[in-house]
């Protein structure tokens, strides 16, 4: 008889009053702090049709694209940050800029007030918000951290039902600064909970400063095909996730869907991420990690181009399409770091976790202005925008089938 079990039970209670406090507070954080990340899409819309209509959905999509690359790429100093101070400081100075850019936002006019803005304030906010959380839970969970981590970013779902709604509801009738404001206020509040109850389990590393070297990727790990390639599908993924998530509110305005309607598209497709932001991490334990991933992202690919191209400003389609690419795509932020830690040793997670997303956060710094762009040549029409989405997916797709052949043929 070994005590290999009660070792790891120590090291990581998976359960408890602690534990739970800690996925509790990270529910509530990630609720709040990524309710502006899951409902970019009506802020889009909103400034595209008033502070900005007079400029193109390209330029317009740099705002967008600079806030999701720097939600990905702060986690290159954020990582090693944590593992030295642990979560609470982290937390604090996070959520302090994320209000603070809601409330700016609503003093914002020009394109270089909504860059620096939403683009950068928001986007660094988001970022701390988005890892920090995440990471404490992986203190106190190993066995079942995918379903803990799950439940934690399901939060993020429901902020995105709940603050298009607020903006929706409000804009109008208030006006968009005083909108901005009380999301701030809502925003806050569910995050005192997670400054208050995030924490760390595992003891902070050595205390000495960090070498410049833990900061920077290092992309010789990219020797490792299978890790190349799924470094490449998750660029491409990244690349068509956020196409959807901020245009499906202006494609459904373009297309004469009412405004209300059209913001409910972004409710919609939150309200299917909620499920599915847990329910395949349950599966992905039982059938694997990669196998689920390749599922889902099957999923995306027949959401975007067999429901949303044909669409044709259907409301029942659009709806449709909403729901299930919320459903498929759910899975896209919790698989993921899930499946790159399947290809490292555990102690080297941080550096692998760095380069990947090092490489990613380019593909989320370009793919909406791109999509912008292409929609502005073809001259307000969205089919090719909706062609682009669905062949980063099919790319994304590839690559994945072909990390799980080569760990086939390895295992052989």
């Amino acid at each position: 008889m070994h005590h290999e079990p009660k070792v790891d039970a120590d090291i990581y209670p998976e359960g408890g009053l602690r534990a739970n406090l800690v996925v509790a507070g990270s529910f509530s954080a990630i609720l709040g702090g990524l309710g502006l990340m899951n409902s970019i899409g009506i802020y889009q819309a909103w400034i595209s049709t008033h502070q900005l209509s007079h400029l193109g959905e390209g330029q317009i999509g740099w705002i967008f694209g600079i806030y999701n690359f720097l939600v990905f790429f702060c986690g290159i100093q954020i990582g090693p940050i944590f593992d030295i101070k642990g979560p609470r400081l982290l937390m604090w100075f996070g959520s302090a800029l994320l209000v603070l850019a809601l409330i700016l936002m609503g003093f914002c006019h020009e394109f270089w007030h909504f860059l620096v803005v939403i683009g950068i304030l928001g986007g660094m906010g988001t970022s701390f918000i988005f890892i920090v959380p995440v990471a404490s839970i992986g203190h106190f969970f190993c066995r079942r951290r995918g379903a803990a981590t799950g439940l934690a970013l399901s939060g993020g779902s429901i902020g995105g039902v709940i603050f298009p709604l607020v903006l929706e509801n409000l804009g109008p009738r208030i006006g968009f600064a005083w909108s901005t404001r009380i999301i701030a206020l809502i925003t806050l509040i569910l995050l005192i909970p997670g400054c208050l109850l995030v924490r760390a389990n595992l003891p902070p590393k050595a205390t000495a400063p960090p070498s410049l070297k833990v900061f920077l990727p290092d992309f010789s790990i990219l020797k490792d095909p299978i890790l190349a390639l799924t470094t490449l599908g998750v660029f491409f993924i990244e690349w068509g996730f956020f196409i959807p998530l901020e245009y499906v509110a202006s494609y459904s305005l373009a297309m004469g869907i009412s405004p209300r309607l059209s913001y409910l598209m972004v409710v919609f497709l939150n309200a299917g991420s909620f499920p599915g932001r847990w329910l395949p991490g349950i599966l992905a334990d039982r059938i694997g990690r990669f196998n689920t991933l390749i599922l889902t992202n099957i999923l995306c690919l027949i959401s975007v181009l067999a429901i949303w191209m044909p669409a044709d400003g259907n409301i029942v389609a659009v709806i449709v399409f909403s729901v299930v690419f919320g459903f498929a795509s759910g899975s896209n932020i919790s698989l993921v770091p899930v499946c790159v830690g399947e290809l490292c040793p555990v102690q080297n997670y941080g550096r692998y976790y760095t380069t990947v997303y090092t490489i990613v956060s380019f593909g989320a710094l370009t793919g909406v202005p791109i999509a912008g762009e292409i929609l502005h040549r073809c001259d307000g029409e969205y089919w090719g925008l909706i062609v682009f989405a669905g062949c980063a997916y099919a790319a994304g797709l590839s690559c994945f089938i072909i990390v799980k052949y080569l760990q086939r043929k390895g295992a052989k």
